[in-house]
Parts: C-alpha cells; sequence; structure tokens
C-alpha cells in the first residue's frame, strides 16, 4: 500500500465520518466503495470496526433526543439481517460479492434519491433492521435503510436513533465476521490505518451538523456513492 493510497483512505474516511456524524450515516456510504478499490479487505470488516467509536461519538452527542422506542424492533430485525449476510459471505467467493456490494450501494442510493419515505412503525422498522444488517454486513453500508424511516424526523432524532442501531450492528457484523473467518489480526491493523480519518471527520462535523441538516451535502455525497459503486462494479466485471 502506497503513501497516496493511505492519503486517500484518510480523506475518504474523513468525509465519511463528517457526513456520519451531521446526519446519521455516510462512513460506509462514501467510504467503503473507495476503500474497496485500494484494497478489497478493507470491506467490510475494517470500515465496519473503524465506525464504532464514531456511532457511540454522535450517541453521547445526540443522546436526548433518542427514540428509545423504536429500538428494540430495529435491533431486532438488525440481528436477522447480520446472521443471513453472514451466511452469504461464507459462500461467495470475492468477485460475485463485489458486485453484490456494488448493486447495493446504487440500490441504496436510488432509493435516497427518490425520496421513498415509510413511516417507522414496528413493522417497517423491523424490515429496515433485516436490510440495514445484510448491508451492513455485507457492504459496511447499513445506515441508510433505518435512516430513510426517519428522514423526516428532526435531525439529532435520525442521528441518535441510526448511531445506536449502527453500533450495536457493527459489533454483531464484527463477531459473525470473526466466526467465519474473515476479520482477524490483519483487518485488525487495517482499522488502525483509518482511525485518524475518522477522528478528524467527526470533529468537524459537530460545527457542521446544523447546515449538514439542511440536506446542502446529500445530493454530493450521493453522486459520490454512485460513482464509486460504478467504478467498483465494472472493475469486478470488466477485470
Amino acid at each position: 500500500m502506497s503513501g497516496s493510497d493511505v492519503v486517500i483512505m484518510v480523506i475518504a474516511t474523513g468525509l465519511g465520518a463528517c457526513v456520519q456524524g451531521s446526519i446519521g450515516f455516510g462512513l460506509g456510504l462514501i467510504a467503503a466503495p473507495v476503500l474497496a478499490l485500494i484494497d478489497p479487505s478493507m470491506v467490510p470488516g475494517p470500515v465496519l470496526a473503524a465506525g464504532v467509536p464514531l456511532t457511540l461519538a454522535v450517541l453521547v452527542r445526540e443522546r436526548k433526543a433518542l427514540d428509545i422506542r423504536a429500538l428494540r424492533w430495529a435491533l431486532g430485525g438488525r440481528i436477522a439481517g447480520t446472521v443471513m449476510a453472514a451466511a452469504t459471505l461464507a459462500v461467495l467467493p470475492e468477485r460475485p460479492l463485489g458486485i453484490l456490494f456494488a448493486l447495493l450501494v446504487l440500490t441504496a442510493v436510488v432509493l435516497s434519491v427518490a425520496g421513498w419515505y415509510v413511516r417507522p412503525r414496528p413493522r417497517t422498522l423491523a424490515a429496515a433492521g433485516v436490510a440495514s444488517g445484510f448491508m451492513g454486513t455485507a457492504t459496511s453500508i447499513g445506515g441508510p435503510p433505518i435512516a430513510l424511516l426517519f428522514q423526516r424526523s428532526r435531525g439529532s432524532e435520525l442521528r441518535a436513533t441510526v448511531g445506536v442501531v449502527l453500533a450495536f450492528g457493527a459489533v454483531l457484523s464484527l463477531a459473525s465476521l470473526i466466526a467465519v473467518g474473515r476479520f482477524g489480526w490483519d483487518e485488525l491493523r487495517l482499522t488502525l490505518l483509518l482511525v485518524p480519518g475518522v477522528a478528524v471527520g467527526y470533529l468537524v462535523s459537530g460545527p457542521l451538523s446544523r447546515v449538514l441538516d439542511r440536506g446542502w451535502l446529500r445530493p454530493a455525497v450521493l453522486l459520490f456513492a454512485a460513482a464509486s459503486a460504478i467504478v467498483l462494479l465494472v472493475d469486478q466485471v470488466v477485470g
């Protein structure tokens, strides 16, 4: 891994952490496509591990707005989705997994752009939890399914509630990846390379949270994620 690769990694994780700290999700959506192009082993384990302290920090900052009633349904679904994804990772070779990852990113972008909105009720929360668990474990992008349910809520409520789901889901996903041999010492060392970017991104997200809550950064985030996913998809199909 070259020095320029490390710089790109820090920038990608810093931007992703800044967005996640401001709108509730975004680390995986922004950083994972870039990191996968540099080193496929960065996804999903190291990205998930680097996101745990970030989501906990956001939760502490926004704890007063946490929607506790919605959590039990979303977390239950997250467990089911994580188990499904772990089973998939155990049998799929790298190339199909990369294609699946790219398609899931593009799907998340399309849903966000379309502005699809479903009220956060028990059934929809459970379903979103399943989708979040599968996507988060398989691709490091688990925020959009839950965030879409809270897109009309206050920014602080969205960030706090999604933060709990992402933190819980990331720990569960990492445990599953360890069980199937997809996260070990090598992945842990890669995770440490992402910590500086995540820390800087979180610090910047505080002052910018009010601006980003107005949606000014969202179109750029979606375009960046879609472009990265398309590049990854072409690389997996042609390469």
